[in-house]
């Protein structure tokens, strides 16, 4: 996410009227826009793998993998986000009959920049608890080999992180694994 902030308020039917509209997407927290920027190679592989490898194994299974383009509602007040990889499961709840904005997500995948990793770390997984469906939210890391895994535990988020080749995610919420090789199989790391 940009730094770039509108002055004044906007209202969440105002952001989603100008949103849909827009030709660059843009993310909405407490009144405020704020403009996306564009994704490097590596950030782009990633999250194609990772959507790619999560589509084969849900497939027929009742849930359903998005990426980068569906946004998610996170809070009645209305703060609006793009994560790079969403999976539902069962039927997907959407705010309106547009179908754009996804309610219900039950895991989250974010991939790592430089200029979004303290946000996505912090404030927006602080804005991804409020959802009660999300269960699992991954942040991926895009110059080095580091996946942190955080978990739903009854009421507690639970973080574990990995980074060796061999590693497995495991992905209770929606019975999946994911090697740490197949996420950076495409991927070279400067040393």
């Amino acid at each position: 996410m940009s730094s770039v902030a509108v002055e004044k308020y906007i209202t969440p039917e105002q952001y989603l009227a100008e949103e849909r509209r827009a030709k660059i997407k843009s993310e909405y927290i407490y009144g405020e826009i704020f403009a996306m920027s564009g994704a490097s190679n590596a950030h782009n592989l990633i999250t194609l793998d990772i959507a790619t490898e999560l589509n084969i194994q849900l497939r027929g299974s009742g849930c359903l993998v998005y990426s980068n383009d569906m946004r998610v509602k996170t809070n009645p007040t209305g703060s609006y986000f793009y994560p790079d990889v969403v999976v539902v499961c069962g039927k997907p709840r959407f705010e309106d009959n547009v179908f754009d904005t996804l309610l219900n997500p039950i895991l989250i995948v974010e991939v790592l920049s430089p200029s979004t990793e303290a946000f996505d770390r912090g404030e927006k997984f602080a804005h991804y608890q409020e959802l009660r469906s999300l269960q699992e939210y991954i942040l991926v890391s895009q110059d080095r080999m580091r996946v942190e895994h955080h978990r739903l535990i009854e009421t507690l988020w639970v973080g574990k992180t990995f980074e060796v080749p061999n590693d497995v995610l495991k992905f209770n919420s929606i019975q999946c694994e994911l090697p740490l090789q197949d996420i950076y199989t495409r991927i070279t790391f400067l040393d």
